[in-house]
């Protein structure tokens, strides 16, 4: 096997100036090992540990991402462009996402007792061994903190190969870790290219594999996972539909859809991306919508008062700004934006597109920035039907003033994984997040994150 040498690094950039924040070497293929193995050795002494002393040490790390949540957050403001204000918030998500795990995990993780035959049944949920994270950059602490604390929950060991872009948020969050009372090396940051993460993924130890990311990276990871039978979950790109029915309340459409689909400038896989509005209420929203978004400024990201800051990297707003370009050559209409400015940064501003169709990537994939697309339909029905068009199915929503038959359209006709109902909303702790079709598959919240990735392994005790 082709040793990777130590020549390779990993660089963060800001992506508001443009300059460099610091360089990393990557591992050597043998140091990259050793990592893995001592993070299996970390594991099989976690495994032997009780739900409550996890949950004691995960509370310990919600605790730790307080005390240091300044400059936590000033460090992804700088790697990654987030509003300063928006780094602050997901730090609190994080805390929370690790109270809420520290207090139901014991329960959910209990053993289970059933009736059977001469004896009795017990369902167990073991750990499996060491699971392998690779995750993106828009969100540097929650993208990884989603995963990790569910599987420190359930016993297992985790392995992190973060976005170069944010490696130093990264490297941070495991020393919080380690400072909450997180065994050493149970918590393992990889600094590793992608040929090196194939590896990664056949190694013995390695016994499950999840990946936030876009769908073709889905496709990558999945297919070298089920090369050595390692399971997989996927949460995966989208182009999340939310609907303006006739009986909708505009003012409140028009607020929350221009708010979902700014936040985290953009850069959100649940972010509101195609708005589909029936032709009764089409022009007033498309004239309410636009002024909105035209009076959104770019501006710095450490600046409180911005609303909207730079994408992560240069090379992101320049695939996005093609993505625009090809959508209006192929017929849609931008209506404000829709140019790169001059000037140092990854920025872009917000950005209006009507007469979308298929065909255009406006209508067909995910554009991950702050760019809409506005979209008619004749009526409530056709709008439904305009939603479920995509080869996605993270997220949604419906705006009318009937919460019963919203609701119902929710359940049964919305083929999405989340749907919000007169408002918009990112991740919750006690609510499961995750999407259907290329959106990946899996569960992660609500408890169902924690038993992703154990044995439930049935004991048959005779009376």
């Amino acid at each position: 096997m082709r040793e990777t040498p130590v020549t390779s690094t990993l660089k963060t950039i800001n992506p508001a100036t443009d300059e460099t924040i610091k360089s990393y070497e990557t591992m050597s293929d043998e140091e990259m090992r050793a990592a893995i193995d001592l993070c299996h050795g970390a594991f099989e002494e976690w495994k032997l540990v009780s739900l409550e002393e996890r949950a004691r040490v995960i509370k310990a790390i919600g605790q730790a991402l307080r005390d240091n949540k300044e400059d936590f957050a000033q460090l992804m403001t700088r790697e990654v462009g987030k509003l300063i204000n928006d780094s602050r918030d997901e730090i609190e998500l994080c805390a929370a996402i690790c109270d809420f795990t520290a207090e139901t995990g014991p329960k959910e993780l209990a053993d289970e007792e059933r009736d059977i035959p001469g004896g009795t049944g017990v369902v167990t949920y073991a750990p499996v061994g060491v699971i392998y994270g690779i995750q993106p950059w828009n969100f540097p602490c929650y993208q990884a903190v989603r995963y990790t604390v569910a599987n420190l929950m359930a016993g297992n060991g985790v392995m992190l190969k973060h976005a170069e872009s944010c490696t130093g948020s990264g490297l941070f969050l495991r020393d919080v870790m380690k400072q909450a009372g997180l065994p050493e090396h149970l918590f393992t940051i990889l600094l590793i290219d992608h040929d090196q993460s194939d590896k990664v993924i056949a190694h013995r130890h390695v016994r499950g594999v999840t990946l936030t990311g876009s769908d073709g990276a889905g496709r990558i990871v999945a297919e070298q996972a089920a090369k050595h039978l390692k399971k997989t979950v996927l949460e995966l790109g989208s182009n999340d539909a939310y609907v303006v029915l006739d009986d909708a309340d505009l003012d409140l459409a028009v607020k929350t859809c221009v708010a979902g689909r700014i936040y985290n400038n953009g850069e959100t896989c649940v972010a509101a991306k195609r708005f589909i509005v029936t032709e009764k209420n089409y022009d007033a929203f498309v004239e309410r919508f636009t002024e909105k978004m035209k009076a959104i400024a770019t501006g710095a990201p450490t600046d409180e008062n911005t609303r909207l800051g730079p994408m992560a990297r240069t090379d992101l707003r320049d695939t996005l700004a093609e993505q625009v370009e090809e959508s209006v050559a192929k017929g849609a209409r931008v209506l404000c934006g829709g140019e790169v400015p001059a000037g140092k940064g990854a920025y872009y501003p917000a950005t209006v597109l009507v007469d979308v169709k298929p065909g255009q990537p406006a209508y067909d994939d995910e554009l991950f920035g702050p760019v809409a697309s506005i979209i008619k339909a004749r009526d409530d029905e056709d709008a439904m039907r305009i939603a479920n068009d995509s080869r996605y199915g993270l997220g949604g929503g419906i705006f009318s003033k009937d919460t019963k038959r919203a609701r119902k359209l929710a359940a049964q006709h919305f083929d999405t994984g989340m749907v919000c109902i007169n408002k918009y909303n990112v991740a919750l702790p006690n609510m499961p997040f995750g999407g259907v079709k290329d959106s990946g598959y899996g569960r992660e919240h609500g408890g169902f994150g924690m038993k992703e990735f154990v044995n439930a392994k049935s004991l048959y005790m005779a009376a």
